[in-house]
């Protein structure tokens, strides 16, 4: 589906990209083709190519594919997001000055980055290009509301649009648009700096996917947290009505999506790496799949303090239709599961459970035991944001691996804000963690 009206874009970044479904903006006028921009993208491109060809890469496809199939492996380890690149000088002095350029630059160096750490992230032999997806303002047609931190980076409150029950009324259906001639503009500009050393896979998925898709994050965002859980008391029939209208949305949209054959292989998505035997490899420009043959990411970080009755009632039952259309699931992302775990076995295609730092890592692997794979996020301000300690390290890790034995458990490190500083602490993590999995 087309158009060539206007896009807006969610969650800007400091480089002024989206961070959950990044849309890159070129002149609609044309563009010049600065060398200098593409000389320094086609070196990035040449050492990442590289990296992606080693052999290596094939061992951590395999890994992951039997892990996550319940073949007994070594301990996958692995770094997920990057919040704190601002502090990594390999990422952020950037060379590029077109924005379109910058942003692929930026995207380079982090894979580079990444690859220097040592974990079992797989480096794909590709670059993607975004395509252009038109959204509604907000994806559901009201502004994301945000009161700014009087402190440099501090946290922002909520402003959300929805403040009388009625506001809910200018809510609009999704609908899945692709601007093409904008999207072919961005594939070409790209095709012709680095085509002839990484493939450009151009990813088509909907808006509506990952956190587009869990309705927890952007109904939070448009009524606020604290009210959300006031209308679970106050208001549950109209909560109802909006939970049932984001759920038909976002499975309108997907649905649009698929028959417009804009779901491929590289859409797949589980917060780790997407590999197993029942399901394709992620693949660049596969060409159109069904929903059964991806994995699905879904989560609720907002309802972690809500009881599993109410957090069924009130969210898990309107994911599982959005849920069911995929091959496999992962669900949970930093909210604690520790008492939901029964609540997660009413998803039919789960396959991953994530058991966060605040979440009771024995109580959750009793419960899990070898029915799921346990995705093990020990607290990034332990390990490398608040001062480095190997030994607490190796006590955390050890401790976790004692509690989760028999359990098919893989170990990341996310949301790491902060290594004041010293990047290298990444690095070294891998490692001193490397050195306890090897043990078990």
């Amino acid at each position: 589906m087309t158009s060539k009206s206007g896009l807006v874009a969610s969650g800007t970044s400091p480089l002024g990209f989206s961070r959950r479904h990044s849309l890159l903006c070129v002149n609609n006028s044309g563009y010049m083709k600065p060398h200098k921009d593409i000389t320094i993208l086609r070196d990035l491109a040449k050492r990442y190519a590289e990296i992606a060809a080693d052999p290596i890469q094939d061992e951590k496809r395999k890994l992951w594919r039997d892990h996550n199939s319940f073949i007994r492996t070594r301990i996958p380890i692995l770094i997920l997001d990057w919040p704190c690149a601002h502090e990594i000088p390999e990422i952020i002095n950037l060379e590029c000055e077109d924005p379109f350029y910058r942003t692929h630059e930026y995207n380079l160096r982090i894979k580079l980055f990444h690859a220097s750490c040592g974990d079992d992230w797989v480096q794909e032999p590709w670059i993607t290009q975004r395509a252009t997806v038109v959204t509604p303002e907000g994806l559901w047609g009201l502004p994301i509301g945000r009161i700014p931190s009087n402190v440099p980076g501090g946290s922002w409150k909520f402003d959300p649009a929805i403040k009388n029950l009625d506001d809910a009324n200018k809510m609009v259906l999704p609908k899945h648009v692709i601007d093409e001639e904008d999207t072919a503009r961005n594939v070409a500009r790209l095709q012709d700096a680095v085509g002839d050393i990484l493939e450009v896979n151009v990813d088509r998925g909907p808006a509506w996917s990952i956190w587009g898709a869990d309705i927890s994050t952007y109904l939070s965002y448009l009524r606020g947290l604290d009210q959300l859980m006031w209308d679970m008391v106050d208001n549950p029939d109209w909560l109802h009505r909006v939970l049932a209208f984001m759920r038909d949305g976002i499975l309108k949209a997907q649905e649009e999506a698929e028959k417009a054959g804009d779901w491929q292989l590289c859409n797949s998505y589980n917060q780790a790496m997407p590999y197993s035997y029942e399901l394709p490899d992620p693949k660049a420009n596969s060409g159109p799949v069904t929903r059964d043959k991806l994995w699905v990411f879904m989560a609720a970080q907002e309802f972690t303090l809500i009881s599993p009755e109410m957090h069924y009632e009130f969210m898990l039952q309107y994911q599982l239709p959005i849920i069911e259309k995929f091959g496999l699931s992962a669900y949970g992302c930093c909210e604690d599961l520790t008492n939901k775990i029964d609540m997660l076995r009413r998803i039919p295609n789960l396959r991953r459970i994530a058991v966060t730092p605040v979440a009771n890592v024995r109580r959750c692997a009793e419960q899990i035991g070898t029915d799921y794979i346990l995705s093990y996020r020990p607290n990034p301000a332990e390990m490398v944001c608040c001062g480095f300690d190997p030994d607490h390290i190796r006590r955390t890790i050890t401790n976790a691996l004692e509690d989760a034995k028999g359990c098919f458990l893989d170990i990341t490190l996310k949301d790491a804000s902060t290594v004041e500083n010293q990047p290298w602490r990444l690095k070294e993590w891998v490692q001193i963690v490397r050195e306890v999995t090897d043990r078990y």
